[in-house]
């Protein structure tokens, strides 16, 4: 090893929002995920998601003046190879240069929508793709993704979150409002402050959410996270992750190694030490 190689630093395990929303919708999911760690193929709505992601993260990097639907137009064919160049196989979902182009032309749209629900030269965020993490007094570590964080100059805080698919139904909006209270509760822990406002802008539809959460509702959030934690270390001890069917599953890569639909799970490898919370790129752009 040289001076100037780092030695890997191994993290806590922690609950992000990808794996405590896996769990409660199956735990067996959770473990698949978040400890055998099985293989997902992406889909191309998932890499357009995180495509997307990382062109407005970059966009909020220029000058405000800049920040126009045509810059951020000019960031999508990079940023797509720079992330086919970090991962190869991706380039293997577009057999055809037709699909690329339809695909980065789709991606364009996005990129369009986001523009009909504000206007970027006028904000500056205090942060984009932000790690946040902080520990519950009852030791539950917990970690996650801010898209954006709005910081107002008199101390209001907005945390903003960029949804690449279409507005949602009652168990999407579910799923989504879960994760915008985990990154409050977090932003509470962290700061004292309980963020004014979480929204959700939904760029396909052109659809924006706003949500006001309060003091009280972040500390039954905040029992309800200690109890899937309580819940995923119960079964980090035996293995005993068990499926729960839904109609979910129709979209699940993992059904060949799952019971409930006459698989057998591999051999539980007992509870890993690198972090089963940490959330990837595509689990934060969907």
């Amino acid at each position: 090893m040289t001076v100037t190689e780092e030695v890997p630093v191994r993290r806590r395990p922690a609950l992000s929002p990808s794996r405590a929303s896996d769990f409660k919708q199956c735990p067996l999911l959770y473990r698949f995920r978040a400890v055998d760690r099985l293989p997902e193929t992406p889909t191309r709505a998932q890499i357009r998601g995180t495509v997307v992601h990382a062109v407005l993260e970059q966009l909020y990097g220029l000058p405000a003046a800049e920040r126009v639907p045509e810059a951020a137009h000019k960031l999508l064919g990079p940023t797509w190879a720079k992330l086919s160049e970090q991962a190869p196989e991706l380039a293997e979902l577009f057999p055809e240069s037709d699909d690329l182009e339809q695909w980065l032309a789709s991606a364009g749209e996005l990129i369009d929508g986001y523009f009909t629900l504000e206007d970027p030269r006028r904000l500056e965020p205090e942060a984009c793709e932000l790690l946040v993490e902080s520990e519950l007094p009852s030791g539950v570590l917990l970690r996650g993704y801010i898209d954006r964080l709005d910081v107002a100059p008199t101390g209001e805080i907005r945390v903003v979150d960029y949804k690449t698919g279409a507005a949602p139904r009652e168990i999407g909006e579910a799923k989504a409002l879960f994760q915008m209270k985990f990154y409050a509760l977090v932003l509470w822990r962290l700061r004292g402050v309980v963020p004014r406002q979480l929204r959700l802008m939904y760029l396909s539809d052109r659809q924006s959410l706003a949500y006001t959460p309060d003091e009280a509702e972040l500390q039954r959030f905040e029992r309800t996270l200690e109890a899937i934690w309580q819940a995923v270390m119960r079964a980090a001890k035996t293995g005993d992750f068990r499926p729960n069917k839904s109609r979910l599953c129709d979209y699940c890569d993992h059904k060949a190694f799952c019971p409930a639909f006459g698989g057998t799970p591999p051999e539980y490898p007992g509870w890993p030490e690198p972090d089963p919370g940490v959330e990837t790129a595509l689990d934060r752009a969907d």
